[in-house]
């Protein structure tokens, strides 16, 4: 097992899709030329100028105490860069992220799983309790949504995290999603066994 693996947030939502996303960006080191998506490109763009554009802004609604823009976390495993980090009133911890995106009555489990690895993240770099996290819809007037952060989620995150070492330290080839639709836009659909 290789001892300089580091884990992005993505590379556990790609995970959680399906396991051999790893194998094939990580093992076989074939890229998903995810920079050539547009969303994602403007998705930075905007997330970029957000993080400038609200430097004197405090949550007080949520019960803001403090905040910290922009701040880069790894715990040696897992690597990120959190939007934002929240201290609330009753002292607990909170991410809030910024999302290039309308909301539409759903929260996307992609969403709640970064903020899953955000608040493993900020529980070992700051040594406080996180049970919520919020994501800003920009697209929606800024709509502010509260999601909550339970222990069995963050060891989900983790529990993923050591599978992907797994695969990437053993070579081990692994299962495929279950969830057969999910292959049908897939990157790596010409490639992979089923």
């Amino acid at each position: 097992m290789s001892a300089c693996i580091s884990i992005t947030p993505s590379h556990i939502i790609q995970y959680l899709y399906c396991p051999r996303f790893t194998w094939f960006e990580y093992v076989l080191t074939l890229p998903q030329y995810e920079e050539k998506q547009h969303k994602v490109m403007r998705g930075r763009e905007l997330h970029d100028r957000k993080l400038e554009e609200n430097k004197g802004y405090l949550r007080k609604r949520i019960g803001v105490k403090d905040k910290q823009e922009d701040i880069y976390l790894t715990n040696g495993l897992l690597r990120g860069r959190v939007d934002e980090v929240l201290t609330l009133q009753d002292d607990t911890l909170a991410p809030l992220d910024y999302k290039f995106a309308r909301y539409e009555g759903k929260l996307y489990d992609t969403y709640k799983t970064q903020l899953y690895c955000y608040a493993w993240l900020i529980e070992e770099n700051y040594g406080g309790e996180v049970n919520r996290g919020y994501i800003v819809y920009t697209r929606s007037k800024n709509k502010l949504l509260e999601v909550p952060v339970a222990r069995k989620d963050v060891e989900k995150v983790k529990a993923a995290a050591d599978s992907i070492r797994t695969i990437i330290g053993g070579k081990t080839y692994p299962k495929a999603t279950k969830y057969k639709k999910r292959c049908l836009s897939c990157t790596y659909r010409n490639v992979c066994t089923q």
